[in-house]
């Protein structure tokens, strides 16, 4: 025997309940998914960088013509194999590069991995020092000019930032140089260290010098790598520190009209205490997620800081092998520069999603 709910006349059974859907992807498939775009990225930039490489001709033809015989250049080309079809050429390299081969220097007849090697190191010592900057500039006065919004501090530092943006880093670098090395004489005008045969012979070097000096408990190297560096990391820690400005100052200034914020002020919370216990760490989740557009920013401006400082990088020797016309070498530093920037970006996505779990959906 069955039972009947009685319903009032002119009205229906409510309808079953439905289970709310499950929202985002979830962390482990969005990690999975930002993984897996690393490839496309990296294949896509390989492939521009490659064919408009071939726009001039041959490698060989671009390199050397003039310095060698029509005979000899010819033969070159020949046993480097640059007659064949261009598509050719193209899945060749594709497979040489997925089995480690990045290809010899025309110019200097040297492994690209060897290049990369032995100046990706410093290249990489230059960016952590520059990020280290933009975060010592970028974030107090950034939480400055939010405190005192609309302020004469507030609109000096906004331009501060402007101009940190908008000045080119050749012309930061040689201000910095012509005031801190020449005039005043406190740093050094290039280089990366005037000890550079002591850390060369040193066992196993990691090539970041200031870390091989620390290792070998040279505090006198120590000191000298970070004179050197110090002109370099803020020309160009200055580009992306006007960047970090204006994003805590604007995020700051949002938080700080928020619920939360609203109801510490309700009980008698101090405006500094506000700002500097509850406002910031919510607006420092931009920072994070602009990170990876930021490396990409410092490594193209590492080519112009390295040669105006002769800071010896991946920076510094792609604008040696572009005057030279070495498009092999310069196909190796420009895929190591995509994957770089390809990981870093990998890397804050998945720490934004830490942070921050609206990333995720």
């Amino acid at each position: 025997m069955t039972s009947a709910i009685d319903t009032p006349e002119g009205t229906s059974a409510p309808a079953e309940e439905k289970k709310p859907k499950k929202q985002g992807l979830g962390l482990g498939r969005y990690i999975l998914i930002r993984f897996l775009l690393i490839f496309p990225t990296i294949f896509i930039l390989v492939t521009m960088v490659f064919f408009l490489m071939r726009i001039t001709g041959d490698p060989i033809t671009a390199a050397l013509a003039g310095r060698l015989p029509p005979e000899a250049l010819q033969a070159r080309i020949e046993e480097a194999g640059y007659d064949r079809p261009v598509i050719v050429q193209y899945f060749e390299y594709l497979g040489n590069i997925l089995q480690g081969d990045f290809g010899t220097t025309l110019s200097t007849n040297t492994p690209v991995t060897t290049v990369l090697v032995n100046y990706g190191t410093a290249t990489l010592e230059l960016v952590i020092y520059a990020l280290i900057v933009a975060f010592i500039i970028g974030i107090p006065f950034g939480l400055i000019a939010a405190y005192k919004r609309d302020q004469w501090p507030d609109a000096m530092l906004r331009f501060f930032a402007i101009l940190c943006y908008a000045t080119p880093i050749f012309f930061a670098g040689l201000l910095l140089k012509l005031v801190f090395s020449v005039w005043l004489g406190w740093l050094p005008v290039s280089g990366r260290t005037t000890y550079m045969a002591e850390l060369e012979g040193l066992r196993a070097p990691t090539g970041i010098y200031l870390l091989d000096a620390i290792r070998a408990g040279n505090w006198t190297i120590a000191l000298d790598v970070i004179e050197h560096a110090i002109l370099p990391a803020v020309a160009l820690g200055l580009l992306v520190a006007g960047i970090f400005l204006r994003l805590v100052r604007t995020n700051v200034i949002g938080t700080l009209g928020s619920n939360f914020v609203e109801a510490g002020r309700s009980r008698g919370t101090s405006e500094y205490r506000l700002l500097t216990k509850h406002a910031y760490k919510p607006a420092l989740i931009p920072i994070v997620t602009v990170m990876g557009l930021q490396v990409a920013l410092l490594m193209g401006g590492a080519v112009l800081t390295e040669t105006t400082f002769g800071w010896r990088g991946l920076g510094f020797q792609l604008a040696e092998y572009l005057t030279a016309r070495d498009f092999v070498a310069v196909q190796g530093i420009v895929m190591l520069l995509a994957v770089i920037v390809a990981v870093t970006n990998f890397l804050v996505d998945i720490i934004a999603a830490l942070i921050d779990p609206r990333v995720r959906y």
